[in-house]
């Protein structure tokens, strides 16, 4: 059965705030609600996730982490602290929309309007007394389904059962509970391929809805105190991870201020946005000199608008001489709302300012780049869905192979695997080690790692030497977080 492909929600009126390089929508609960409701009458396949401190702190050093949060269709304030911080870089997020405060309210209307739903993961003990509560209270509720899976690294887990599971069940509302990060990245490993209109990572919602795990009175959670509550509950296990979150999360959020936001000083003044030209294949637009909260507020219609058409477009920020947390909110939720309509969004002739920004919040990979326009022209030119897989006659210690490029991902990771499968099989007699050239890939996920290592198990049955060469930074970091970095890679750097 075909899935239908993911789409981006309509996104919401009040421009988006990137802290740490994580974007979040500027939501209230009531205005989430809606958007819930949206991406389930849609039918389409959508991943939103509500981060907190800790979220920001893991993806600092987690590169497949903030790309999953960068590409979420929905990104969640989960933390009081991120409140106050987004008041802090001029931004001021309306509150906190915790998870284990918005699943109980979606099941509410889950119950009214007769959406489906299905849990997945939890202990089984805690799993099935959630849903005899939920039965109780809700007689008009359907739990399509529930499942807690042996616990299991990530990639070993039996993903065909689950996934069985969750297609028969046909949920609308998909409720993950293995913890952060393996949730996130286990959404994003099957939300396309299941379909399902919502999914979420809730973490220890499921117990809370159990009755085996108390949240904070009301009034802690009002004034941002929960997190007392759960360390004076669990104070072995949390006591480390606070301080450390903290020690992370306080110097990075007083160098984003320092960075992005103390300048606007020096830029008391901004011009207005230049009047959009361009040609049948694209649109150029130069953003004003200065590009913060006001700025987008101002102008971000206009740039969404652009994205609308059936051109390419280029953003040329090479007069931008500041640009703040909201700015940079902005340019994301651009670049992902390019990448569903299936237009190139190019940054074109950054100027030093918005350069020092992309490379502080660590979201260079994240965009197309452009010098001038003979660059973004090659850019437009190039195939959209370029092949991730090159193959070349083999020349050993010469040439390799295979090349993977690009990025592997669960999007694509069947395309390469077949292409890799191919290039194995044809080779069942080699003497010499099989290459997989690496260096023109800029990123994988953990779908991607799996075909790494599917690849390498299956040279190793027919009796053969693999081996991945040229291995980027971002790959590495995956590779190393995935406990595959030696199996995969042995010494070769």
């Amino acid at each position: 059965m075909n899935k239908p492909s993911p789409e981006a929600p309509p996104p919401s009126a009040a421009p988006p705030i990137a802290i740490l390089g994580v974007p979040f929508d500027n939501v209230t609960t009531l205005e989430t609600i809606e958007l819930i409701e949206q991406m389930v009458a849609s039918k389409r396949p959508h991943y939103m996730a509500t981060a907190n401190v800790d979220f920001l702190v893991q993806a600092l050093h987690d590169v497949e982490l903030r790309r999953i949060l960068l590409d979420a269709h929905l990104v969640l304030c989960d933390g009081t602290p991120l409140v106050w911080a987004s008041r802090l870089l001029g931004n001021p997020l309306p509150e906190r929309v915790a998870g284990s405060d918005l699943v109980p309210l979606l099941i509410q209307i889950a119950a009214k309007k007769q959406y489906r739903i299905f849990f997945l993961g939890g202990t089984p003990e805690a799993t099935q007394r959630a849903v005899s509560n939920l039965e109780k209270q809700f007689p008009d509720l359907t739990i399509a389904g529930h499942y807690s899976p042996p616990f299991s690294m990530l990639l070993e887990m039996d993903h065909d059962e689950i996934g069985r599971r969750i297609s028969e069940a046909r949920p609308d509302l998909l409720f993950v509970a293995f913890g952060c990060p393996k949730q996130e990245k286990w959404i994003a490993m099957h939300y396309r391929a299941l379909g399902v209109p919502v999914a979420v990572g809730v973490g220890a919602t499921i117990d809370f809805l159990a009755g085996t795990a108390r949240r904070a009175p009301v009034w802690m959670r009002r004034m941002g105190v929960e997190w007392v509550f759960r360390l004076a509950q669990e104070p072995r296990r949390l006591f480390r991870r606070y301080v450390s979150d903290l020690w992370w999360f306080g110097r990075a959020i007083v160098r984003q201020w320092w960075e992005l936001q103390l300048a606007l000083r020096r830029f008391p003044q901004s011009e207005e946005m230049a009047p959009a030209r361009g040609s049948d294949t694209w649109k150029r637009m130069r953003l004003p000199d200065r590009l913060d909260v006001k700025s987008v507020r101002q102008h971000s219609l206009l740039c969404e608008q652009a994205l609308a058409t059936c051109r390419h477009c280029l953003l040329d920020l090479s007069g931008v001489k500041f640009i703040d947390s909201t700015g940079m909110g902005l340019l994301i939720r651009l670049q992902k709302r390019a990448r569903v309509t299936e237009r190139k969004l190019i940054l074109l002739a950054p100027s030093t300012v918005v350069q020092s920004a992309l490379k502080f919040m660590r979201l260079h990979d994240f965009f197309s780049i452009a010098r001038d326009m003979g660059e973004a022209q090659k850019l437009m030119d190039a195939e959209p869905m370029e092949a991730p897989v090159m193959q070349r006659p083999a020349y050993y210690a010469s040439k390799p192979s295979l090349f993977w490029r690009g990025e592997v991902t669960a999007a694509n990771a069947e395309q390469v695997w077949e292409s890799t499968h191919r290039y194995i099989a044809s080779r069942a007699n080699a003497r010499y080690p099989l290459l997989i050239d690496l260096t023109a890939l800029n990123f994988i996920d953990s779908t991607g790692v799996g075909i790494m290592l599917r690849a390498k198990k299956n040279a190793i049955q027919q009796g053969l030497k693999l081996v991945f060469t040229g291995t980027q930074p971002n790959v590495r970091n995956v590779l190393r977080l995935s406990k595959l970095e030696t199996f995969l890679l042995g010494d070769t750097r």
